[in-house]
């Protein structure tokens, strides 16, 4: 059976930990638990201890743990690390290098997937600088945990209360078995995400507020999946995810038709998940356009629909489409579904684009509907590409 190594942290949510264990336990995995000096204040190790039938970890310089050099030895013994709770304090020492102490020692030795269970309390857990942090983190690779919403320590009822047990267990469980390794092993994925940009003239555009989150995670969990995964991309901040079959970077909604109509024939599953330009201006200024004392009229051209144009070459294709809608929603999108010639059709409020969560609607051409809650975009990137494997 695999091995977890649990870190447990000074936060008051540390009692937790215990039922982690408990449930891990039970299913057979074999566990190992270091404590923070902090944490041993709420819960103490000898609970841990009974529970995990292993000795609890405290202090780097017990000086009863041996010979072998014990941070080492247990980054390497474990499969998988799991930190629950997770305080402020953890995240900021491991996105800046800091091994003070056993935990922050042995995460900064161990090479092994790691999942960081947040609770904090809730200005803490909205503070730009854990925010930065976890980016940071995110880019090599830790997994996040992402609080619950509840009655907090602090008498306020905000996000920041570790997610529950079970589910923990359930996110851990999954990323040990790899359940979904293999769903789309070699199939060919074509993806576009981010936004467009029609220019006006040297200086300015015209564009939307879409972050590409939703299309490079939709990429990312799809290459984790065993898919060859060419991912089109319009303008975004974002780092390009790691294993693509082909990035194509883009910038106008016309260059985004021409790379997609050139490569979707041999796809196997096309996602759009672009938020394309509907219109482009007509005239494109050489030099920046002056101000003047009359008002300023922009004349709009229609850009070619990417989708639609899709929908009518797809062959044997599988063919996903989005539909971000401020209104009227669900309607919207089944117009779309058959207008596009969709297979399923994921809606969405358009006002979650620059959102790190999201909450969505699949509807497929059969009329059957899936309402998926409000989950991270990685969550419901996982959520989309399993039931592109049910189509």
């Amino acid at each position: 059976m695999k091995n977890i190594l649990i870190g447990v942290c000074g936060g008051i949510a540390a009692y937790k930990s215990a039922n982690i264990i408990s449930k891990l336990k039970k299913k057979g995995y074999n566990v190992k638990v270091i404590m923070t000096e902090n944490a041993t204040k709420i819960i103490t190790p000898l609970t841990l201890e009974t529970l995990s039938r292993n000795k609890v970890v405290v202090d780097m310089w017990d000086i009863n743990r041996g010979y072998e050099v014990e941070h080492i030895s247990l980054a390497e013994w474990a499969d998988l690390v799991l930190i629950a709770p997770a305080t402020y304090n953890i995240v900021g020492k491991i996105a800046n290098g800091i091994a003070d102490d056993m935990l922050s020692t042995v995460i900064s030795a161990c090479t092994k997937p790691k999942y960081i269970a947040l609770a904090m309390n809730v200005n803490m857990y909205e503070n730009p600088i854990l925010k930065e942090n976890i980016k940071k983190l995110e880019k090599y690779g830790y997994n996040f945990i992402e609080a619950d919403e509840g009655f907090l320590a602090c008498n306020a009822n905000a996000k920041g209360r570790l997610k529950n047990e079970d589910e923990i267990v359930k996110i851990i469980e999954d990323a040990l078995e790899d359940k979904n390794k293999d769903l789309l092993k070699d199939k060919k994925i074509l993806i576009t995400a981010g936004r467009t940009e029609e220019a006006i003239d040297p200086v300015r555009y015209l564009s939307n507020n879409s972050s590409g989150q939703m299309g490079y995670a939709l990429a990312e969990q799809a290459v984790k999946m065993g898919a060859k995964v060419t991912l089109v991309s319009g303008p975004t901040n974002l780092d390009v995810p790691k294993g693509l079959a082909e990035f194509v970077q883009t910038k106008s909604a016309m260059d985004m038709y021409n790379a997609v109509m050139e490569r979707f024939d041999s796809q196997d599953v096309g996602i759009a998940c672009a938020a394309v330009a509907d219109y482009k201006p007509k005239f494109y200024s050489e030099q920046k356009i002056k101000k003047a004392d009359d008002d300023l009229v922009i004349v709009l051209d229609r850009n070619p629909d990417i989708l639609f144009n899709m929908g009518q070459r797809k062959k044997s294709q599988t063919l996903i489409g989005f539909a971000a809608e401020t209104e009227n929603i669900i309607e919207n999108a089944k117009k779309k579904l058959i207008k596009k010639n969709l297979d399923m059709i994921v809606a969405n409020n358009a006002h979650n684009m620059r959102s790190v969560n999201n909450s969505a609607t699949f509807i497929k051409k059969d009329g059957s509907f899936k309402d998926i809650p409000e989950k991270t975009k990685k969550e419901l990137a996982i959520d989309i590409l399993k039931e592109i494997v049910n189509l």
